[in-house]
């Protein structure tokens, strides 16, 4: 087998709701891409009438990541597969017993969004393989190479990073369509289709209380938040007090940290550790938990917007968010990505046992 090329991620997850009609429900995404392509998302749930919590996971928000789409397809054909059939999983030396799977399945939702970029897949994987943005060219003035929009920092999270950082602050983000390291924030703040579907699927999935983005490279599970080191004692002290405007982004300064209550604080290094400890006990790979500003701080991120909703919107519920890092490489040869599969895979489902309280 090979990667997955964009038509038959799609065509995966329709054969997914078709296989399993009583556990699936597919989602059809409004929002079509600049190159006119429909995507899919795919609800599982034991009893959709419940309206349980539930785990948002997304992948193939940078084009060049081809292996975070496979991850999320064979992670729902896996969790649909062993409930229907009262089977376990076993990936390599981690097994979770079928007692685990029913217990699990049973207590918890998951919307899985395996495509988000569907242009840009397609081109990182026909054309240009280490391209990471849409395929948006709207502010590329005619020059290819600046065609596209990073959706990962396209989101409504201190989008207009140059007024709300310092600007010494070393922000992995740009105001430049022909940056060379592909970070274009866009044109304004959810500016892009493939954005907006997945702020779709947080506005009519209000039972959603976990979000996980799939991406690579690097072996690490990354909490929030991405743009200040974090801190619990000062609550006015956060990204929506622009008193802190101009200073945010530098490491070990004072001036500025980014608020997170101890209580969330705790949770979220509680559900990384147990995605960490899934992970390790496939095949013994060792996955750094570290606060997503650690790696480098940014803004407009995915898990930084999930989990400020409920603070510019207190209607909306809480959200933890975490972004996977998986492997060494974009795209690593198939049978070493089979092995990442089966790690992550691991990983998430024992993340979200530790989530959803799920016991066997």
């Amino acid at each position: 087998m090979a990667y997955l090329n964009v038509n038959e991620v799609e065509s995966a997850i329709i054969a997914l709701s078709r296989k399993y009609p009583n556990f699936t429900k597919l989602i059809t995404l409004p929002h079509k891409s600049v190159e006119q392509r429909t995507s899919h998302a795919l609800h599982l749930s034991s009893h959709f009438q419940s309206k349980r919590n539930t785990i948002f996971i997304t992948g193939g928000v940078h084009a060049r990541e081809w292996g975070s789409c496979e991850i999320c397809v064979f992670l729902a054909a896996d969790l649909l597969e062993a409930y229907d059939q009262g089977t376990g999983l076993v990936y390599g030396g981690k097994n979770f017993t079928s007692t685990e799977i029913k217990s699990l399945f049973e207590s918890i939702d998951f919307v899985i969004f395996p495509d988000v970029n569907p242009d840009g897949r397609l081109y990182s994987q026909t054309i240009e393989a280490l391209w990471r943005r849409n395929r948006n060219p709207a502010d590329s003035g005619g020059n290819n190479s600046c065609v596209g929009v990073d959706i990962n920092r396209n989101f409504d999270f201190l989008w207009n990073f140059p007024h709300h950082f310092s600007p010494l602050a070393p922000v992995r983000t740009s105001t430049d369509p022909c940056s060379i390291d592909q970070t274009y924030h866009g044109s304004t703040p959810a500016s892009e289709h493939e954005t907006q579907n997945v702020i779709w699927i947080f506005d009519n999935f209000p039972q959603i209380k976990w979000y996980v983005d799939i991406h690579s490279y690097g072996e690490k599970i990354l909490t929030n938040w991405g743009d200040d080191e974090n801190q619990s004692n000062q609550q006015n002290m956060n990204f929506m007090n622009p008193a802190f405007d101009t200073v945010r982004g530098l490491k070990g300064d004072n001036a500025y940290k980014e608020y997170i209550s101890n209580e969330d604080r705790t949770v979220t290094l509680a559900l990384a550790n147990a995605m960490h400890q899934g992970i390790k006990a496939v095949r013994g790979r060792n996955y750094q938990v570290q606060q997503a500003f650690d790696l480098y701080p940014t803004s407009g991120t995915s898990d930084d917007y999930a989990y400020s909703r409920h603070m510019t919107d207190p209607s909306k519920g809480k959200i933890y968010g975490f972004t996977i890092e998986w492997g060494r490489e974009f795209q690593p040869p198939w049978t070493e990505m089979q092995q990442i599969v089966s790690e992550v895979s691991a990983g998430i489902v024992q993340f979200s046992e530790s989530a959803s309280g799920a016991t066997p």
